[in-house]
């Protein structure tokens, strides 16, 4: 930005929309058609984070929580030729799936094993959560807390 001044000529002026990068926290000018909306420089790699974390921000959205699993389940359904079978972990692959694709079409099929993988990664992380104690003889109770020998004083 250049400041015209009587018989001074040209004065630099510093460019006050100079700001720091949100990702690698070194300056630069922004673009001038992004303006005061760009917080991150434009080298490539602190784009992709800016990206990246802007898109963890969207999925996160309560409104846009199933977006990507019902966009995957429509995407699916909408080929002309049938879709092949969700593929699922076992032992949910010994399931019945071709019945259950007749039962309740293509998308109800693919909403029952998403839901079915859904509710068996639940239940093995709490299975995790509850380690065994090979120390102790299964089916016994936990041992009770040890009582204090101080009995209270008489009042």
């Amino acid at each position: 930005m250049v400041v015209r001044g009587g018989d001074h000529g040209t004065i630099p002026m510093p460019d006050a929309r100079k700001r720091p990068c949100s990702i690698c926290r070194h300056w630069f000018r922004p673009d001038p058609r992004v303006g005061a909306r760009q917080r991150a420089c434009s080298k490539p790699e602190c784009q992709a984070a800016r990206r990246k974390k802007t898109q963890a921000r969207w999925r996160a959205a309560a409104a846009n929580r199933g977006y990507a699993r019902a966009n995957r389940i429509l995407k699916r359904n909408a080929a002309e030729s049938p879709p092949e079978p969700v593929r699922v972990p076992a032992p949910l692959h010994r399931l019945p799936w071709d019945v259950a694709k007749d039962q309740f079409g293509a998308k109800g099929a693919d909403f029952i094993g998403v839901l079915s993988i859904l509710l068996l990664r639940t239940a093995k992380d709490q299975f995790r959560a509850h380690r065994i104690d090979p120390t102790r003889v299964p089916g016994t109770l936990p041992l009770a807390p040890a009582k204090d020998q101080i009995r209270p004083a008489p009042y």
